[in-house]
């Protein structure tokens, strides 16, 4: 039987009722997201809470309201930060983002997510799994739009992660609304193997020349790579 919790150096994440587990693009987006110290952040799919958690423990003086849409899986993430060393700075509200963004008036001077982005069609019989993996409940469109008014104007950034071809329609779409792309990160397993992901942020500035890396998790011998070590040492108890 799979563990139903994961234990980080600080915290640990329980998810026996989150459809989505603790997963690599979870970690590596709380892991890579950089934005100079936010006052206040978002994370929209909350889902287990990890990405709130390593935020608030990256970023001391933040505040960090975490969106999730599914009742089982927001009442774990309500347990997993009380539980947490940052209970005090970390919020999570079970709701629709369509009915958060209609309800609030804050900005936000970041913004993360790892959203659903299968398409409705080949779904499973797992309502809870459907939810989490499928983008009929919250479309690229509702997200970026939902992001525009949201996020801070003067500096504030959206950091998403996507398979390749999801984040070519999420990026048109953004494109279309005013968000333009300043960071754009390609992950892969070991360097020999195709981009299994995209991660990238945006903002309302324009920039000529978006910074661009490759991650490789592994090296071609299957061991860690000291890019992934350095990224998550101060999370993963491997390292």
């Amino acid at each position: 039987m799979p563990n139903t919790y994961f234990r980080f150096k600080q915290f640990t994440v329980h998810q026996e009722n989150c459809a989505m587990k603790v997963s690599t693009d979870a970690v590596l987006l709380g892991a890579l997201t950089d934005q100079a110290q936010p006052t206040n952040i978002l994370d929209i799919g909350a889902g287990t809470g990890v990405i709130s958690l390593m935020l608030a423990q990256r970023y001391e003086k933040a505040m960090i309201q975490g969106i999730e849409v599914d009742p089982p899986a927001a009442q774990q993430a309500q347990d997993n930060v009380l539980k947490s060393p940052w209970c005090d700075r970390i919020a999570i509200s079970q709701m629709r983002f369509q009915d958060f963004v209609k309800d609030t008036s804050e900005k936000f001077s970041l913004i993360v997510s790892n959203p659903p982005y299968f398409p409705k069609h080949n779904k499973s019989h797992n309502a809870q799994r459907n939810l989490a993996l499928h983008n009929d409940e919250l479309p690229f469109g509702d997200l970026i739009k939902g992001v525009v008014k949201l996020l801070d104007t003067e500096s504030g950034s959206f950091w998403v992660i996507l398979p390749p071809q999801q984040m070519k329609e999420l990026d048109k779409i953004a494109r279309f609304f005013g968000l333009h792309c300043h960071a754009w990160h390609e992950l892969r397993d070991r360097p020999s193997t195709k981009v299994l992901r995209h991660l990238c942020a945006y903002s309302f500035t324009t920039t000529d020349q978006p910074i661009s890396k490759t991650i490789c998790i592994k090296n071609e011998d299957f061991t860690y790579s000291e890019q992934y070590q350095y990224l998550l040492k101060d999370f993963l108890l491997i390292f």
